[in-house]
Parts: C-alpha cells; sequence; structure tokens
C-alpha cells in the first residue's frame, strides 16, 4: 500500500549528508513493511534484523568491535555481500537492543557510505533505561498510521487523491459526497495499515474491528512488559479515558474525571509514557494565537488524542451503523470523532499545533497552527451548520487574523474566514507551508 514517507526516504536515500537513520512510530503502524517496501525498490540487496528474535545479531553489537566488524558478522550471518550503496540495512526492534542504537553513531563516523535504517516502537520508552542515544549522528522521521489520503490510495480513488493534491477545488466541491462517503468508511476503518488492507481486500466489517481489539490487546500488553509496574494502573487509566474526555464540551484533559481528587503529579508519568510510546498525542494551551505560538504556550493545560480514529471506534464499541449509515456519526460524541480525526491528520503535516481557551470563558478555539509567517485561529465542526460563536468573538477581537473552518461543507472564503472541507484540508494547509 503507498505510504507518502516512500518519497522523505528517498530524498534520504540521495542525501550527500545522509546518516543512519531512525523511524520511529507506534507499533503497528507499518515500519517494518515500508521500511522493506524502500529495500525492494530502491536497491539491489536488503538485509533485514529483528532484534526481538535473532539473539546472535544482539550478540555481535553487543560485544562490540567497530562499525566495519559489525558488517563483516552481519554479511556471514544472513549470508548477504553488504556493501555500500546498493545494500539497505534495516535493524528492527532496535529497543531489543540498546547497543545497536548506541552503535549509530559509529556507522556515521567510520561508515557513512553504508545505508543503515533503524525501526523501534518504543524507542523512548528503552531511552529511559541505561541506553546511549547517539546525539547528532542520526536523521529522524517519524510514520503514523494512514491518512485520509492513504486511504483513497488504498481504495483505488487515485483520481479523487490527485484532485485533493492538486487543491482542485471544482472537482472537490462537485465530489463532496463522494468523499464524505470515503470519510465515513476511514472513521470506521481507521488508518492501522492492517485494518486498511482487511478492508481493501474485502474481508468485513466484523474482521476490520476484531483486527482493531487485537491491536488495543497489544498495546495493553505492552504496558504491563514495558512500562514501570507501579505505573501500569494509571496508564490503563489515562488510555480509558480519553474517548470520554474527547466527548466534553471542552474537551480539556481533567484529571479528576480519572478519579476523585486525582492530581497532576499522580498521572504525569503515566501520560508521558503513553506519549513516549506514541499511542497519544499531548496537545498543550497556548495564551493567546500570535507568532510564534510556542512564546504562548500553557503546559498546564492540554488534550489528549489517540493516534488513531478508528482505534477510538473500537474502544467506545461505535457499531458499524452509526458509522458508516447517514451522517449521525458527525453528529454524535460532540464531535469526538471528528476533532481527533482533524488532529490525526494535522500531525502528519509536521505544521506546530496547539489549542486555545480562556479560564472563567467559553471562548475556545479547537486548534491553533503555524504555518510559515502565519497564525491560524482553527474550528472545527463536525456538522453542515457553520454558526462559530467562539470563532467569530475571536476573530473580533483578532481583526488580523484570518481564520480556517473546517466542516463537511464545499470551499468557500468568507472574509473574515475560509471553510475548508474536512476531508481535503491537509493539503490545503501543506500548500501553504
Amino acid at each position: 500500500m503507498y505510504r507518502a514517507v516512500i518519497e522523505d526516504l528517498i530524498h534520504w536515500k540521495q542525501s550527500t549528508n545522509r546518516k543512519p537513520l531512525i523511524l520511529q512510530g507506534a507499533r503497528q503502524v507499518g515500519k517494518t513493511y515500508i521500511l522493506k517496501e524502500f529495500g525492494r525498490s530502491e536497491y539491489a540487496k536488503t538485509v533485514h534484523i529483528s532484534f526481538d528474535r535473532d539473539e546472535k545479531a544482539r550478540q555481535f553489537f553487543s560485544e562490540g568491535g567497530g562499525a566495519e566488524r559489525i558488517v563483516r558478522l552481519l554479511s556471514a550471518h544472513t549470508e548477504t555481500d553488504i556493501t555500500a550503496g546498493d545494500t539497505l540495512v534495516i535493524l528492527d526492534e532496535i529497543q531489543e537492543c540498546p547497543a545497536a542504537l548506541e552503535s549509530l553513531k559509529y556507522f556515521q563516523e567510520e561508515m557513512p557510505q553504508y545505508h543503515i535504517v533503524v525501526a523501534g516502537s518504543l524507542l523512548w520508552i528503552s531511552m529511559h533505561g541505561n541506553a546511549s542515544f547517539p546525539v547528532g549522528k542520526v536523521d529522524m522521521m517519524r510514520l503514523f498510521p494512514m491518512t485520509y489520503e492513504e486511504f483513497l490510495a488504498a481504495m483505488g480513488r487515485q483520481s479523487l487523491l490527485k484532485a485533493l493534491q492538486e487543491q482542485d477545488w471544482e472537482v472537490i466541491n462537485n465530489m463532496n459526497e463522494v468523499y464524505i462517503d470515503f470519510l465515513r468508511q476511514y472513521y470506521y476503518v481507521g488508518g492501522m495499515p492492517e485494518a486498511v488492507l482487511a478492508y481493501t481486500e474485502g474481508r468485513g466489517l466484523k474482521e476490520v474491528r476484531q483486527i482493531q481489539e487485537r491491536i488495543l490487546a497489544a498495546y495493553r500488553f505492552d504496558f504491563s512488559k514495558h512500562a514501570p509496574s507501579s505505573e501500569v494502573p494509571r496508564i490503563g487509566m489515562v488510555w480509558d479515558s480519553i474517548p470520554a474526555q474527547l466527548a466534553k464540551d471542552n474537551k480539556k484533559f481533567i484529571y479528576g474525571a480519572l478519579k476523585k481528587g486525582a492530581r497532576a503529579s499522580q498521572f504525569e508519568m503515566a501520560i508521558q509514557w503513553l506519549n513516549d510510546a506514541g499511542l497519544v498525542h499531548k496537545v498543550n494551551r497556548v495564551s493567546d494565537i500570535k507568532m510564534p505560538l510556542k512564546f504562548y504556550e500553557d503546559f498546564s493545560a492540554f488534550k489528549l488524542f489517540l493516534l488513531d480514529v478508528g482505534l477510538m471506534g473500537a474502544m467506545v464499541n461505535a457499531p458499524a451503523s452509526l458509522v458508516l449509515i447517514g451522517n449521525d456519526i458527525f453528529k454524535e460524541y460532540k464531535g469526538a470523532f471528528t476533532e481527533l480525526f482533524a488532529y490525526t491528520q494535522l500531525v502528519t503535516t509536521g505544521i506546530p499545533v496547539y489549542y486555545h481557551s480562556v479560564d472563567n470563558s467559553t471562548i475556545e478555539i479547537d486548534f491553533a497552527v503555524q504555518i510559515g509567517e502565519n497564525v491560524y485561529p482553527v474550528e472545527v465542526k463536525s456538522e453542515v451548520s457553520l454558526q462559530s460563536k467562539s470563532l467569530k468573538t475571536f476573530i473580533q477581537d483578532h481583526p488580523e487574523l484570518k481564520a480556517l473552518r473546517l466542516s463537511m461543507q464545499n470551499h468557500i472564503v468568507q472574509g473574515w474566514v475560509e471553510n475548508l472541507p474536512l476531508f481535503a484540508f491537509k493539503e490545503a494547509l501543506k500548500a501553504r507551508s
């Protein structure tokens, strides 16, 4: 299946300043698959080492001896002549071999001509142990679940994807209902590659949901296996609370929703663990929407988003009939699915994202984004209605800004606000960056 990150990988390969590459991301977002596809399409040979299953390879790195020795041993071990330029070496599940992570600095210093890529799902978790990170010696990329655009490609709708990429508003507006139908499907299936593959192969909605439930069960197993035992119950409580937190009118994360009298100090480590594992995204508040947004960041208030809209549907057992038939999914749960969808698409762009609210006020701006030299207040609407009381009030106080509204309506510019169809906004924002 097509993943946009392949273009970044090709650019990495062609770079004259290439360093060993770390591809990070949560479990089961497709890191191993895309690296193997990259090797198959761009190299004569690919060597894949998975440290969770290959004790001998772990031993090679643990014994040290430099990059040249490791290449020689891996060549013998895999019966593949690893040569510079035409061989991709994939070091998978690197969190199981901290010595391999440390060795990347030697590859960068001693043998930069070799093409080394690393994948790790719980890399930042392992860094809390004794592993030494090769600061300044590696390149970094991050892989997320499949986006709506990648879902369209998987469904064979390249013409719809092309119109989004080219921002052909005439086509997009005329095909609005078709895009919305695929958006409903994406809300149910989500972007986990195994679930998308099952859906495109026609294996049925029940199997898609079973795959999602297996992924959720695997994440819970990771809580028990990799988190400090004292933190496991708190991690579970935070994880389980997120759908309900997002279903509130005010989506700010409330510790008191976890248990009566809960305090930040009790749950900060649990939230950080989930964030480091790539299972949640923490979006901080800004006190104002001005350049640069980072100056106005308020770490005391934040929202938590799950990594994938399909997984949230599985967590709350949202029935297929609600998601796939009619427009109810866009109205239920107070827009929780819609705001989660918007954020999971936004985060893939690399655009800085925050939200804005004022204490003791009804004004809340769903997102604040910084693109180039501009900042935009962004409102996410789960229905067709374009009433925007908070957004309009905010713009009246900040007339120098132009607002963005993401909704189910067609693209239209209305003076102080530009309406972008929910399914088309990501490419529109990328075009401005």
